[in-house]
């Protein structure tokens, strides 16, 4: 005679909305023990990774076996620690494939725009110089001749000083050098010392940004921050311009605070970690 099955009773809603949260709660769990060794360098111990997650070892231990499995975390033999696995890297590499700081900026321009009213645009380095991609302008715009596609000079934009300072460029030096030599004796007398080109450079770095006040056009003044990417290299910068009588080139100003705040959290969206 057949042995009838025990009778299991649906689960109510209550039971799907609990196992629902565990789910989710397990799911950020994992991806909190996966962020904390990619902190620690991409490879550490279960002990460091623990820490480091806040967590019990055995508790990290599971979650680093079920990461193990789906390609996530891999394990070296010899030393046991855990480093990131062959899919994490292949999520690593398609999200470096959609780094553009141009598209990424979008939102840093209308921000700042709205809050500053003032021109904003973000510049990448081609091949003739630093080129404005994209800007945003203010109801009232400032009557510049500088438009997406505009190629800004090294030494007498505040867009050009930032690639200058932060990028470590000997062919970018070399360029400065020459384009310094070239200018009027009225431009180079804004930049003094025996090695204008490296105290304009250590100014920078000191500031945090690049600020300049009438250099590049009569009445007109800019401040502008280097944009990052994962390697560390100089992406884009992002540059604020307006009349000088309005505005603010103070390094603790507002413009200056907005911009190098903006710039660093685009950094920060492309993968770039200040150490």
């Amino acid at each position: 005679m057949a042995v009838p099955m025990p009778h299991t009773a649906p689960d109510t809603p209550a039971d799907i909305l609990t196992k629902r949260r565990q789910r989710v709660q397990s799911a950020e769990t994992g991806m909190t023990i996966l962020k904390a060794l990619a902190r620690l360098g991409g490879a550490a111990s279960l002990t460091a990774i623990a820490a480091e997650s806040e967590e019990s070892a055995a508790k990290v231990h599971r979650y680093l076996s079920s990461l193990t499995s789906e390609g996530l975390v891999a394990q070296h033999p010899a030393t046991q620690h855990y480093h990131l696995g062959p899919e994490a890297v292949r999520i690593g590499l398609a999200a470096l494939r959609q780094c553009d700081p141009v598209r990424m900026g979008e939102a840093a321009l209308l921000r700042m725009r709205e809050s500053l009213q003032v021109t904003c645009f973000i510049a990448v380095m081609g091949n003739m110089g630093p080129t404005v991609m994209r800007m945003e302008e203010p109801s009232l715009p400032v009557t510049v001749n500088i438009r997406p596609g505009s190629v800004l000079p090294l030494v007498w934009s505040a867009s050009g000083q930032a690639f200058l300072a932060f990028s470590e460029d000997a062919e970018l030096r070399a360029k400065a050098h020459a384009e310094f030599a070239a200018a009027t004796a009225e431009q180079r007398s804004f930049i003094g010392g025996a090695d204008p080109v490296g105290t304009l450079c250590r100014q920078v770095r000191a500031q945090g940004g690049a600020i300049v006040r009438d250099t590049l056009l009569a009445g007109i003044s800019a401040i502008a921050a280097p944009i990052y990417d994962a390697r560390g290299h100089v992406a884009a910068v992002l540059t604020a311009l307006g009349a000088s009588n309005g505005f603010d080139t103070r390094p603790e100003g507002k413009v200056c605070t907005m911009v190098i705040h903006e710039a660093q959290a685009i950094s920060t969206a492309m993968g770039y970690a200040d150490a």
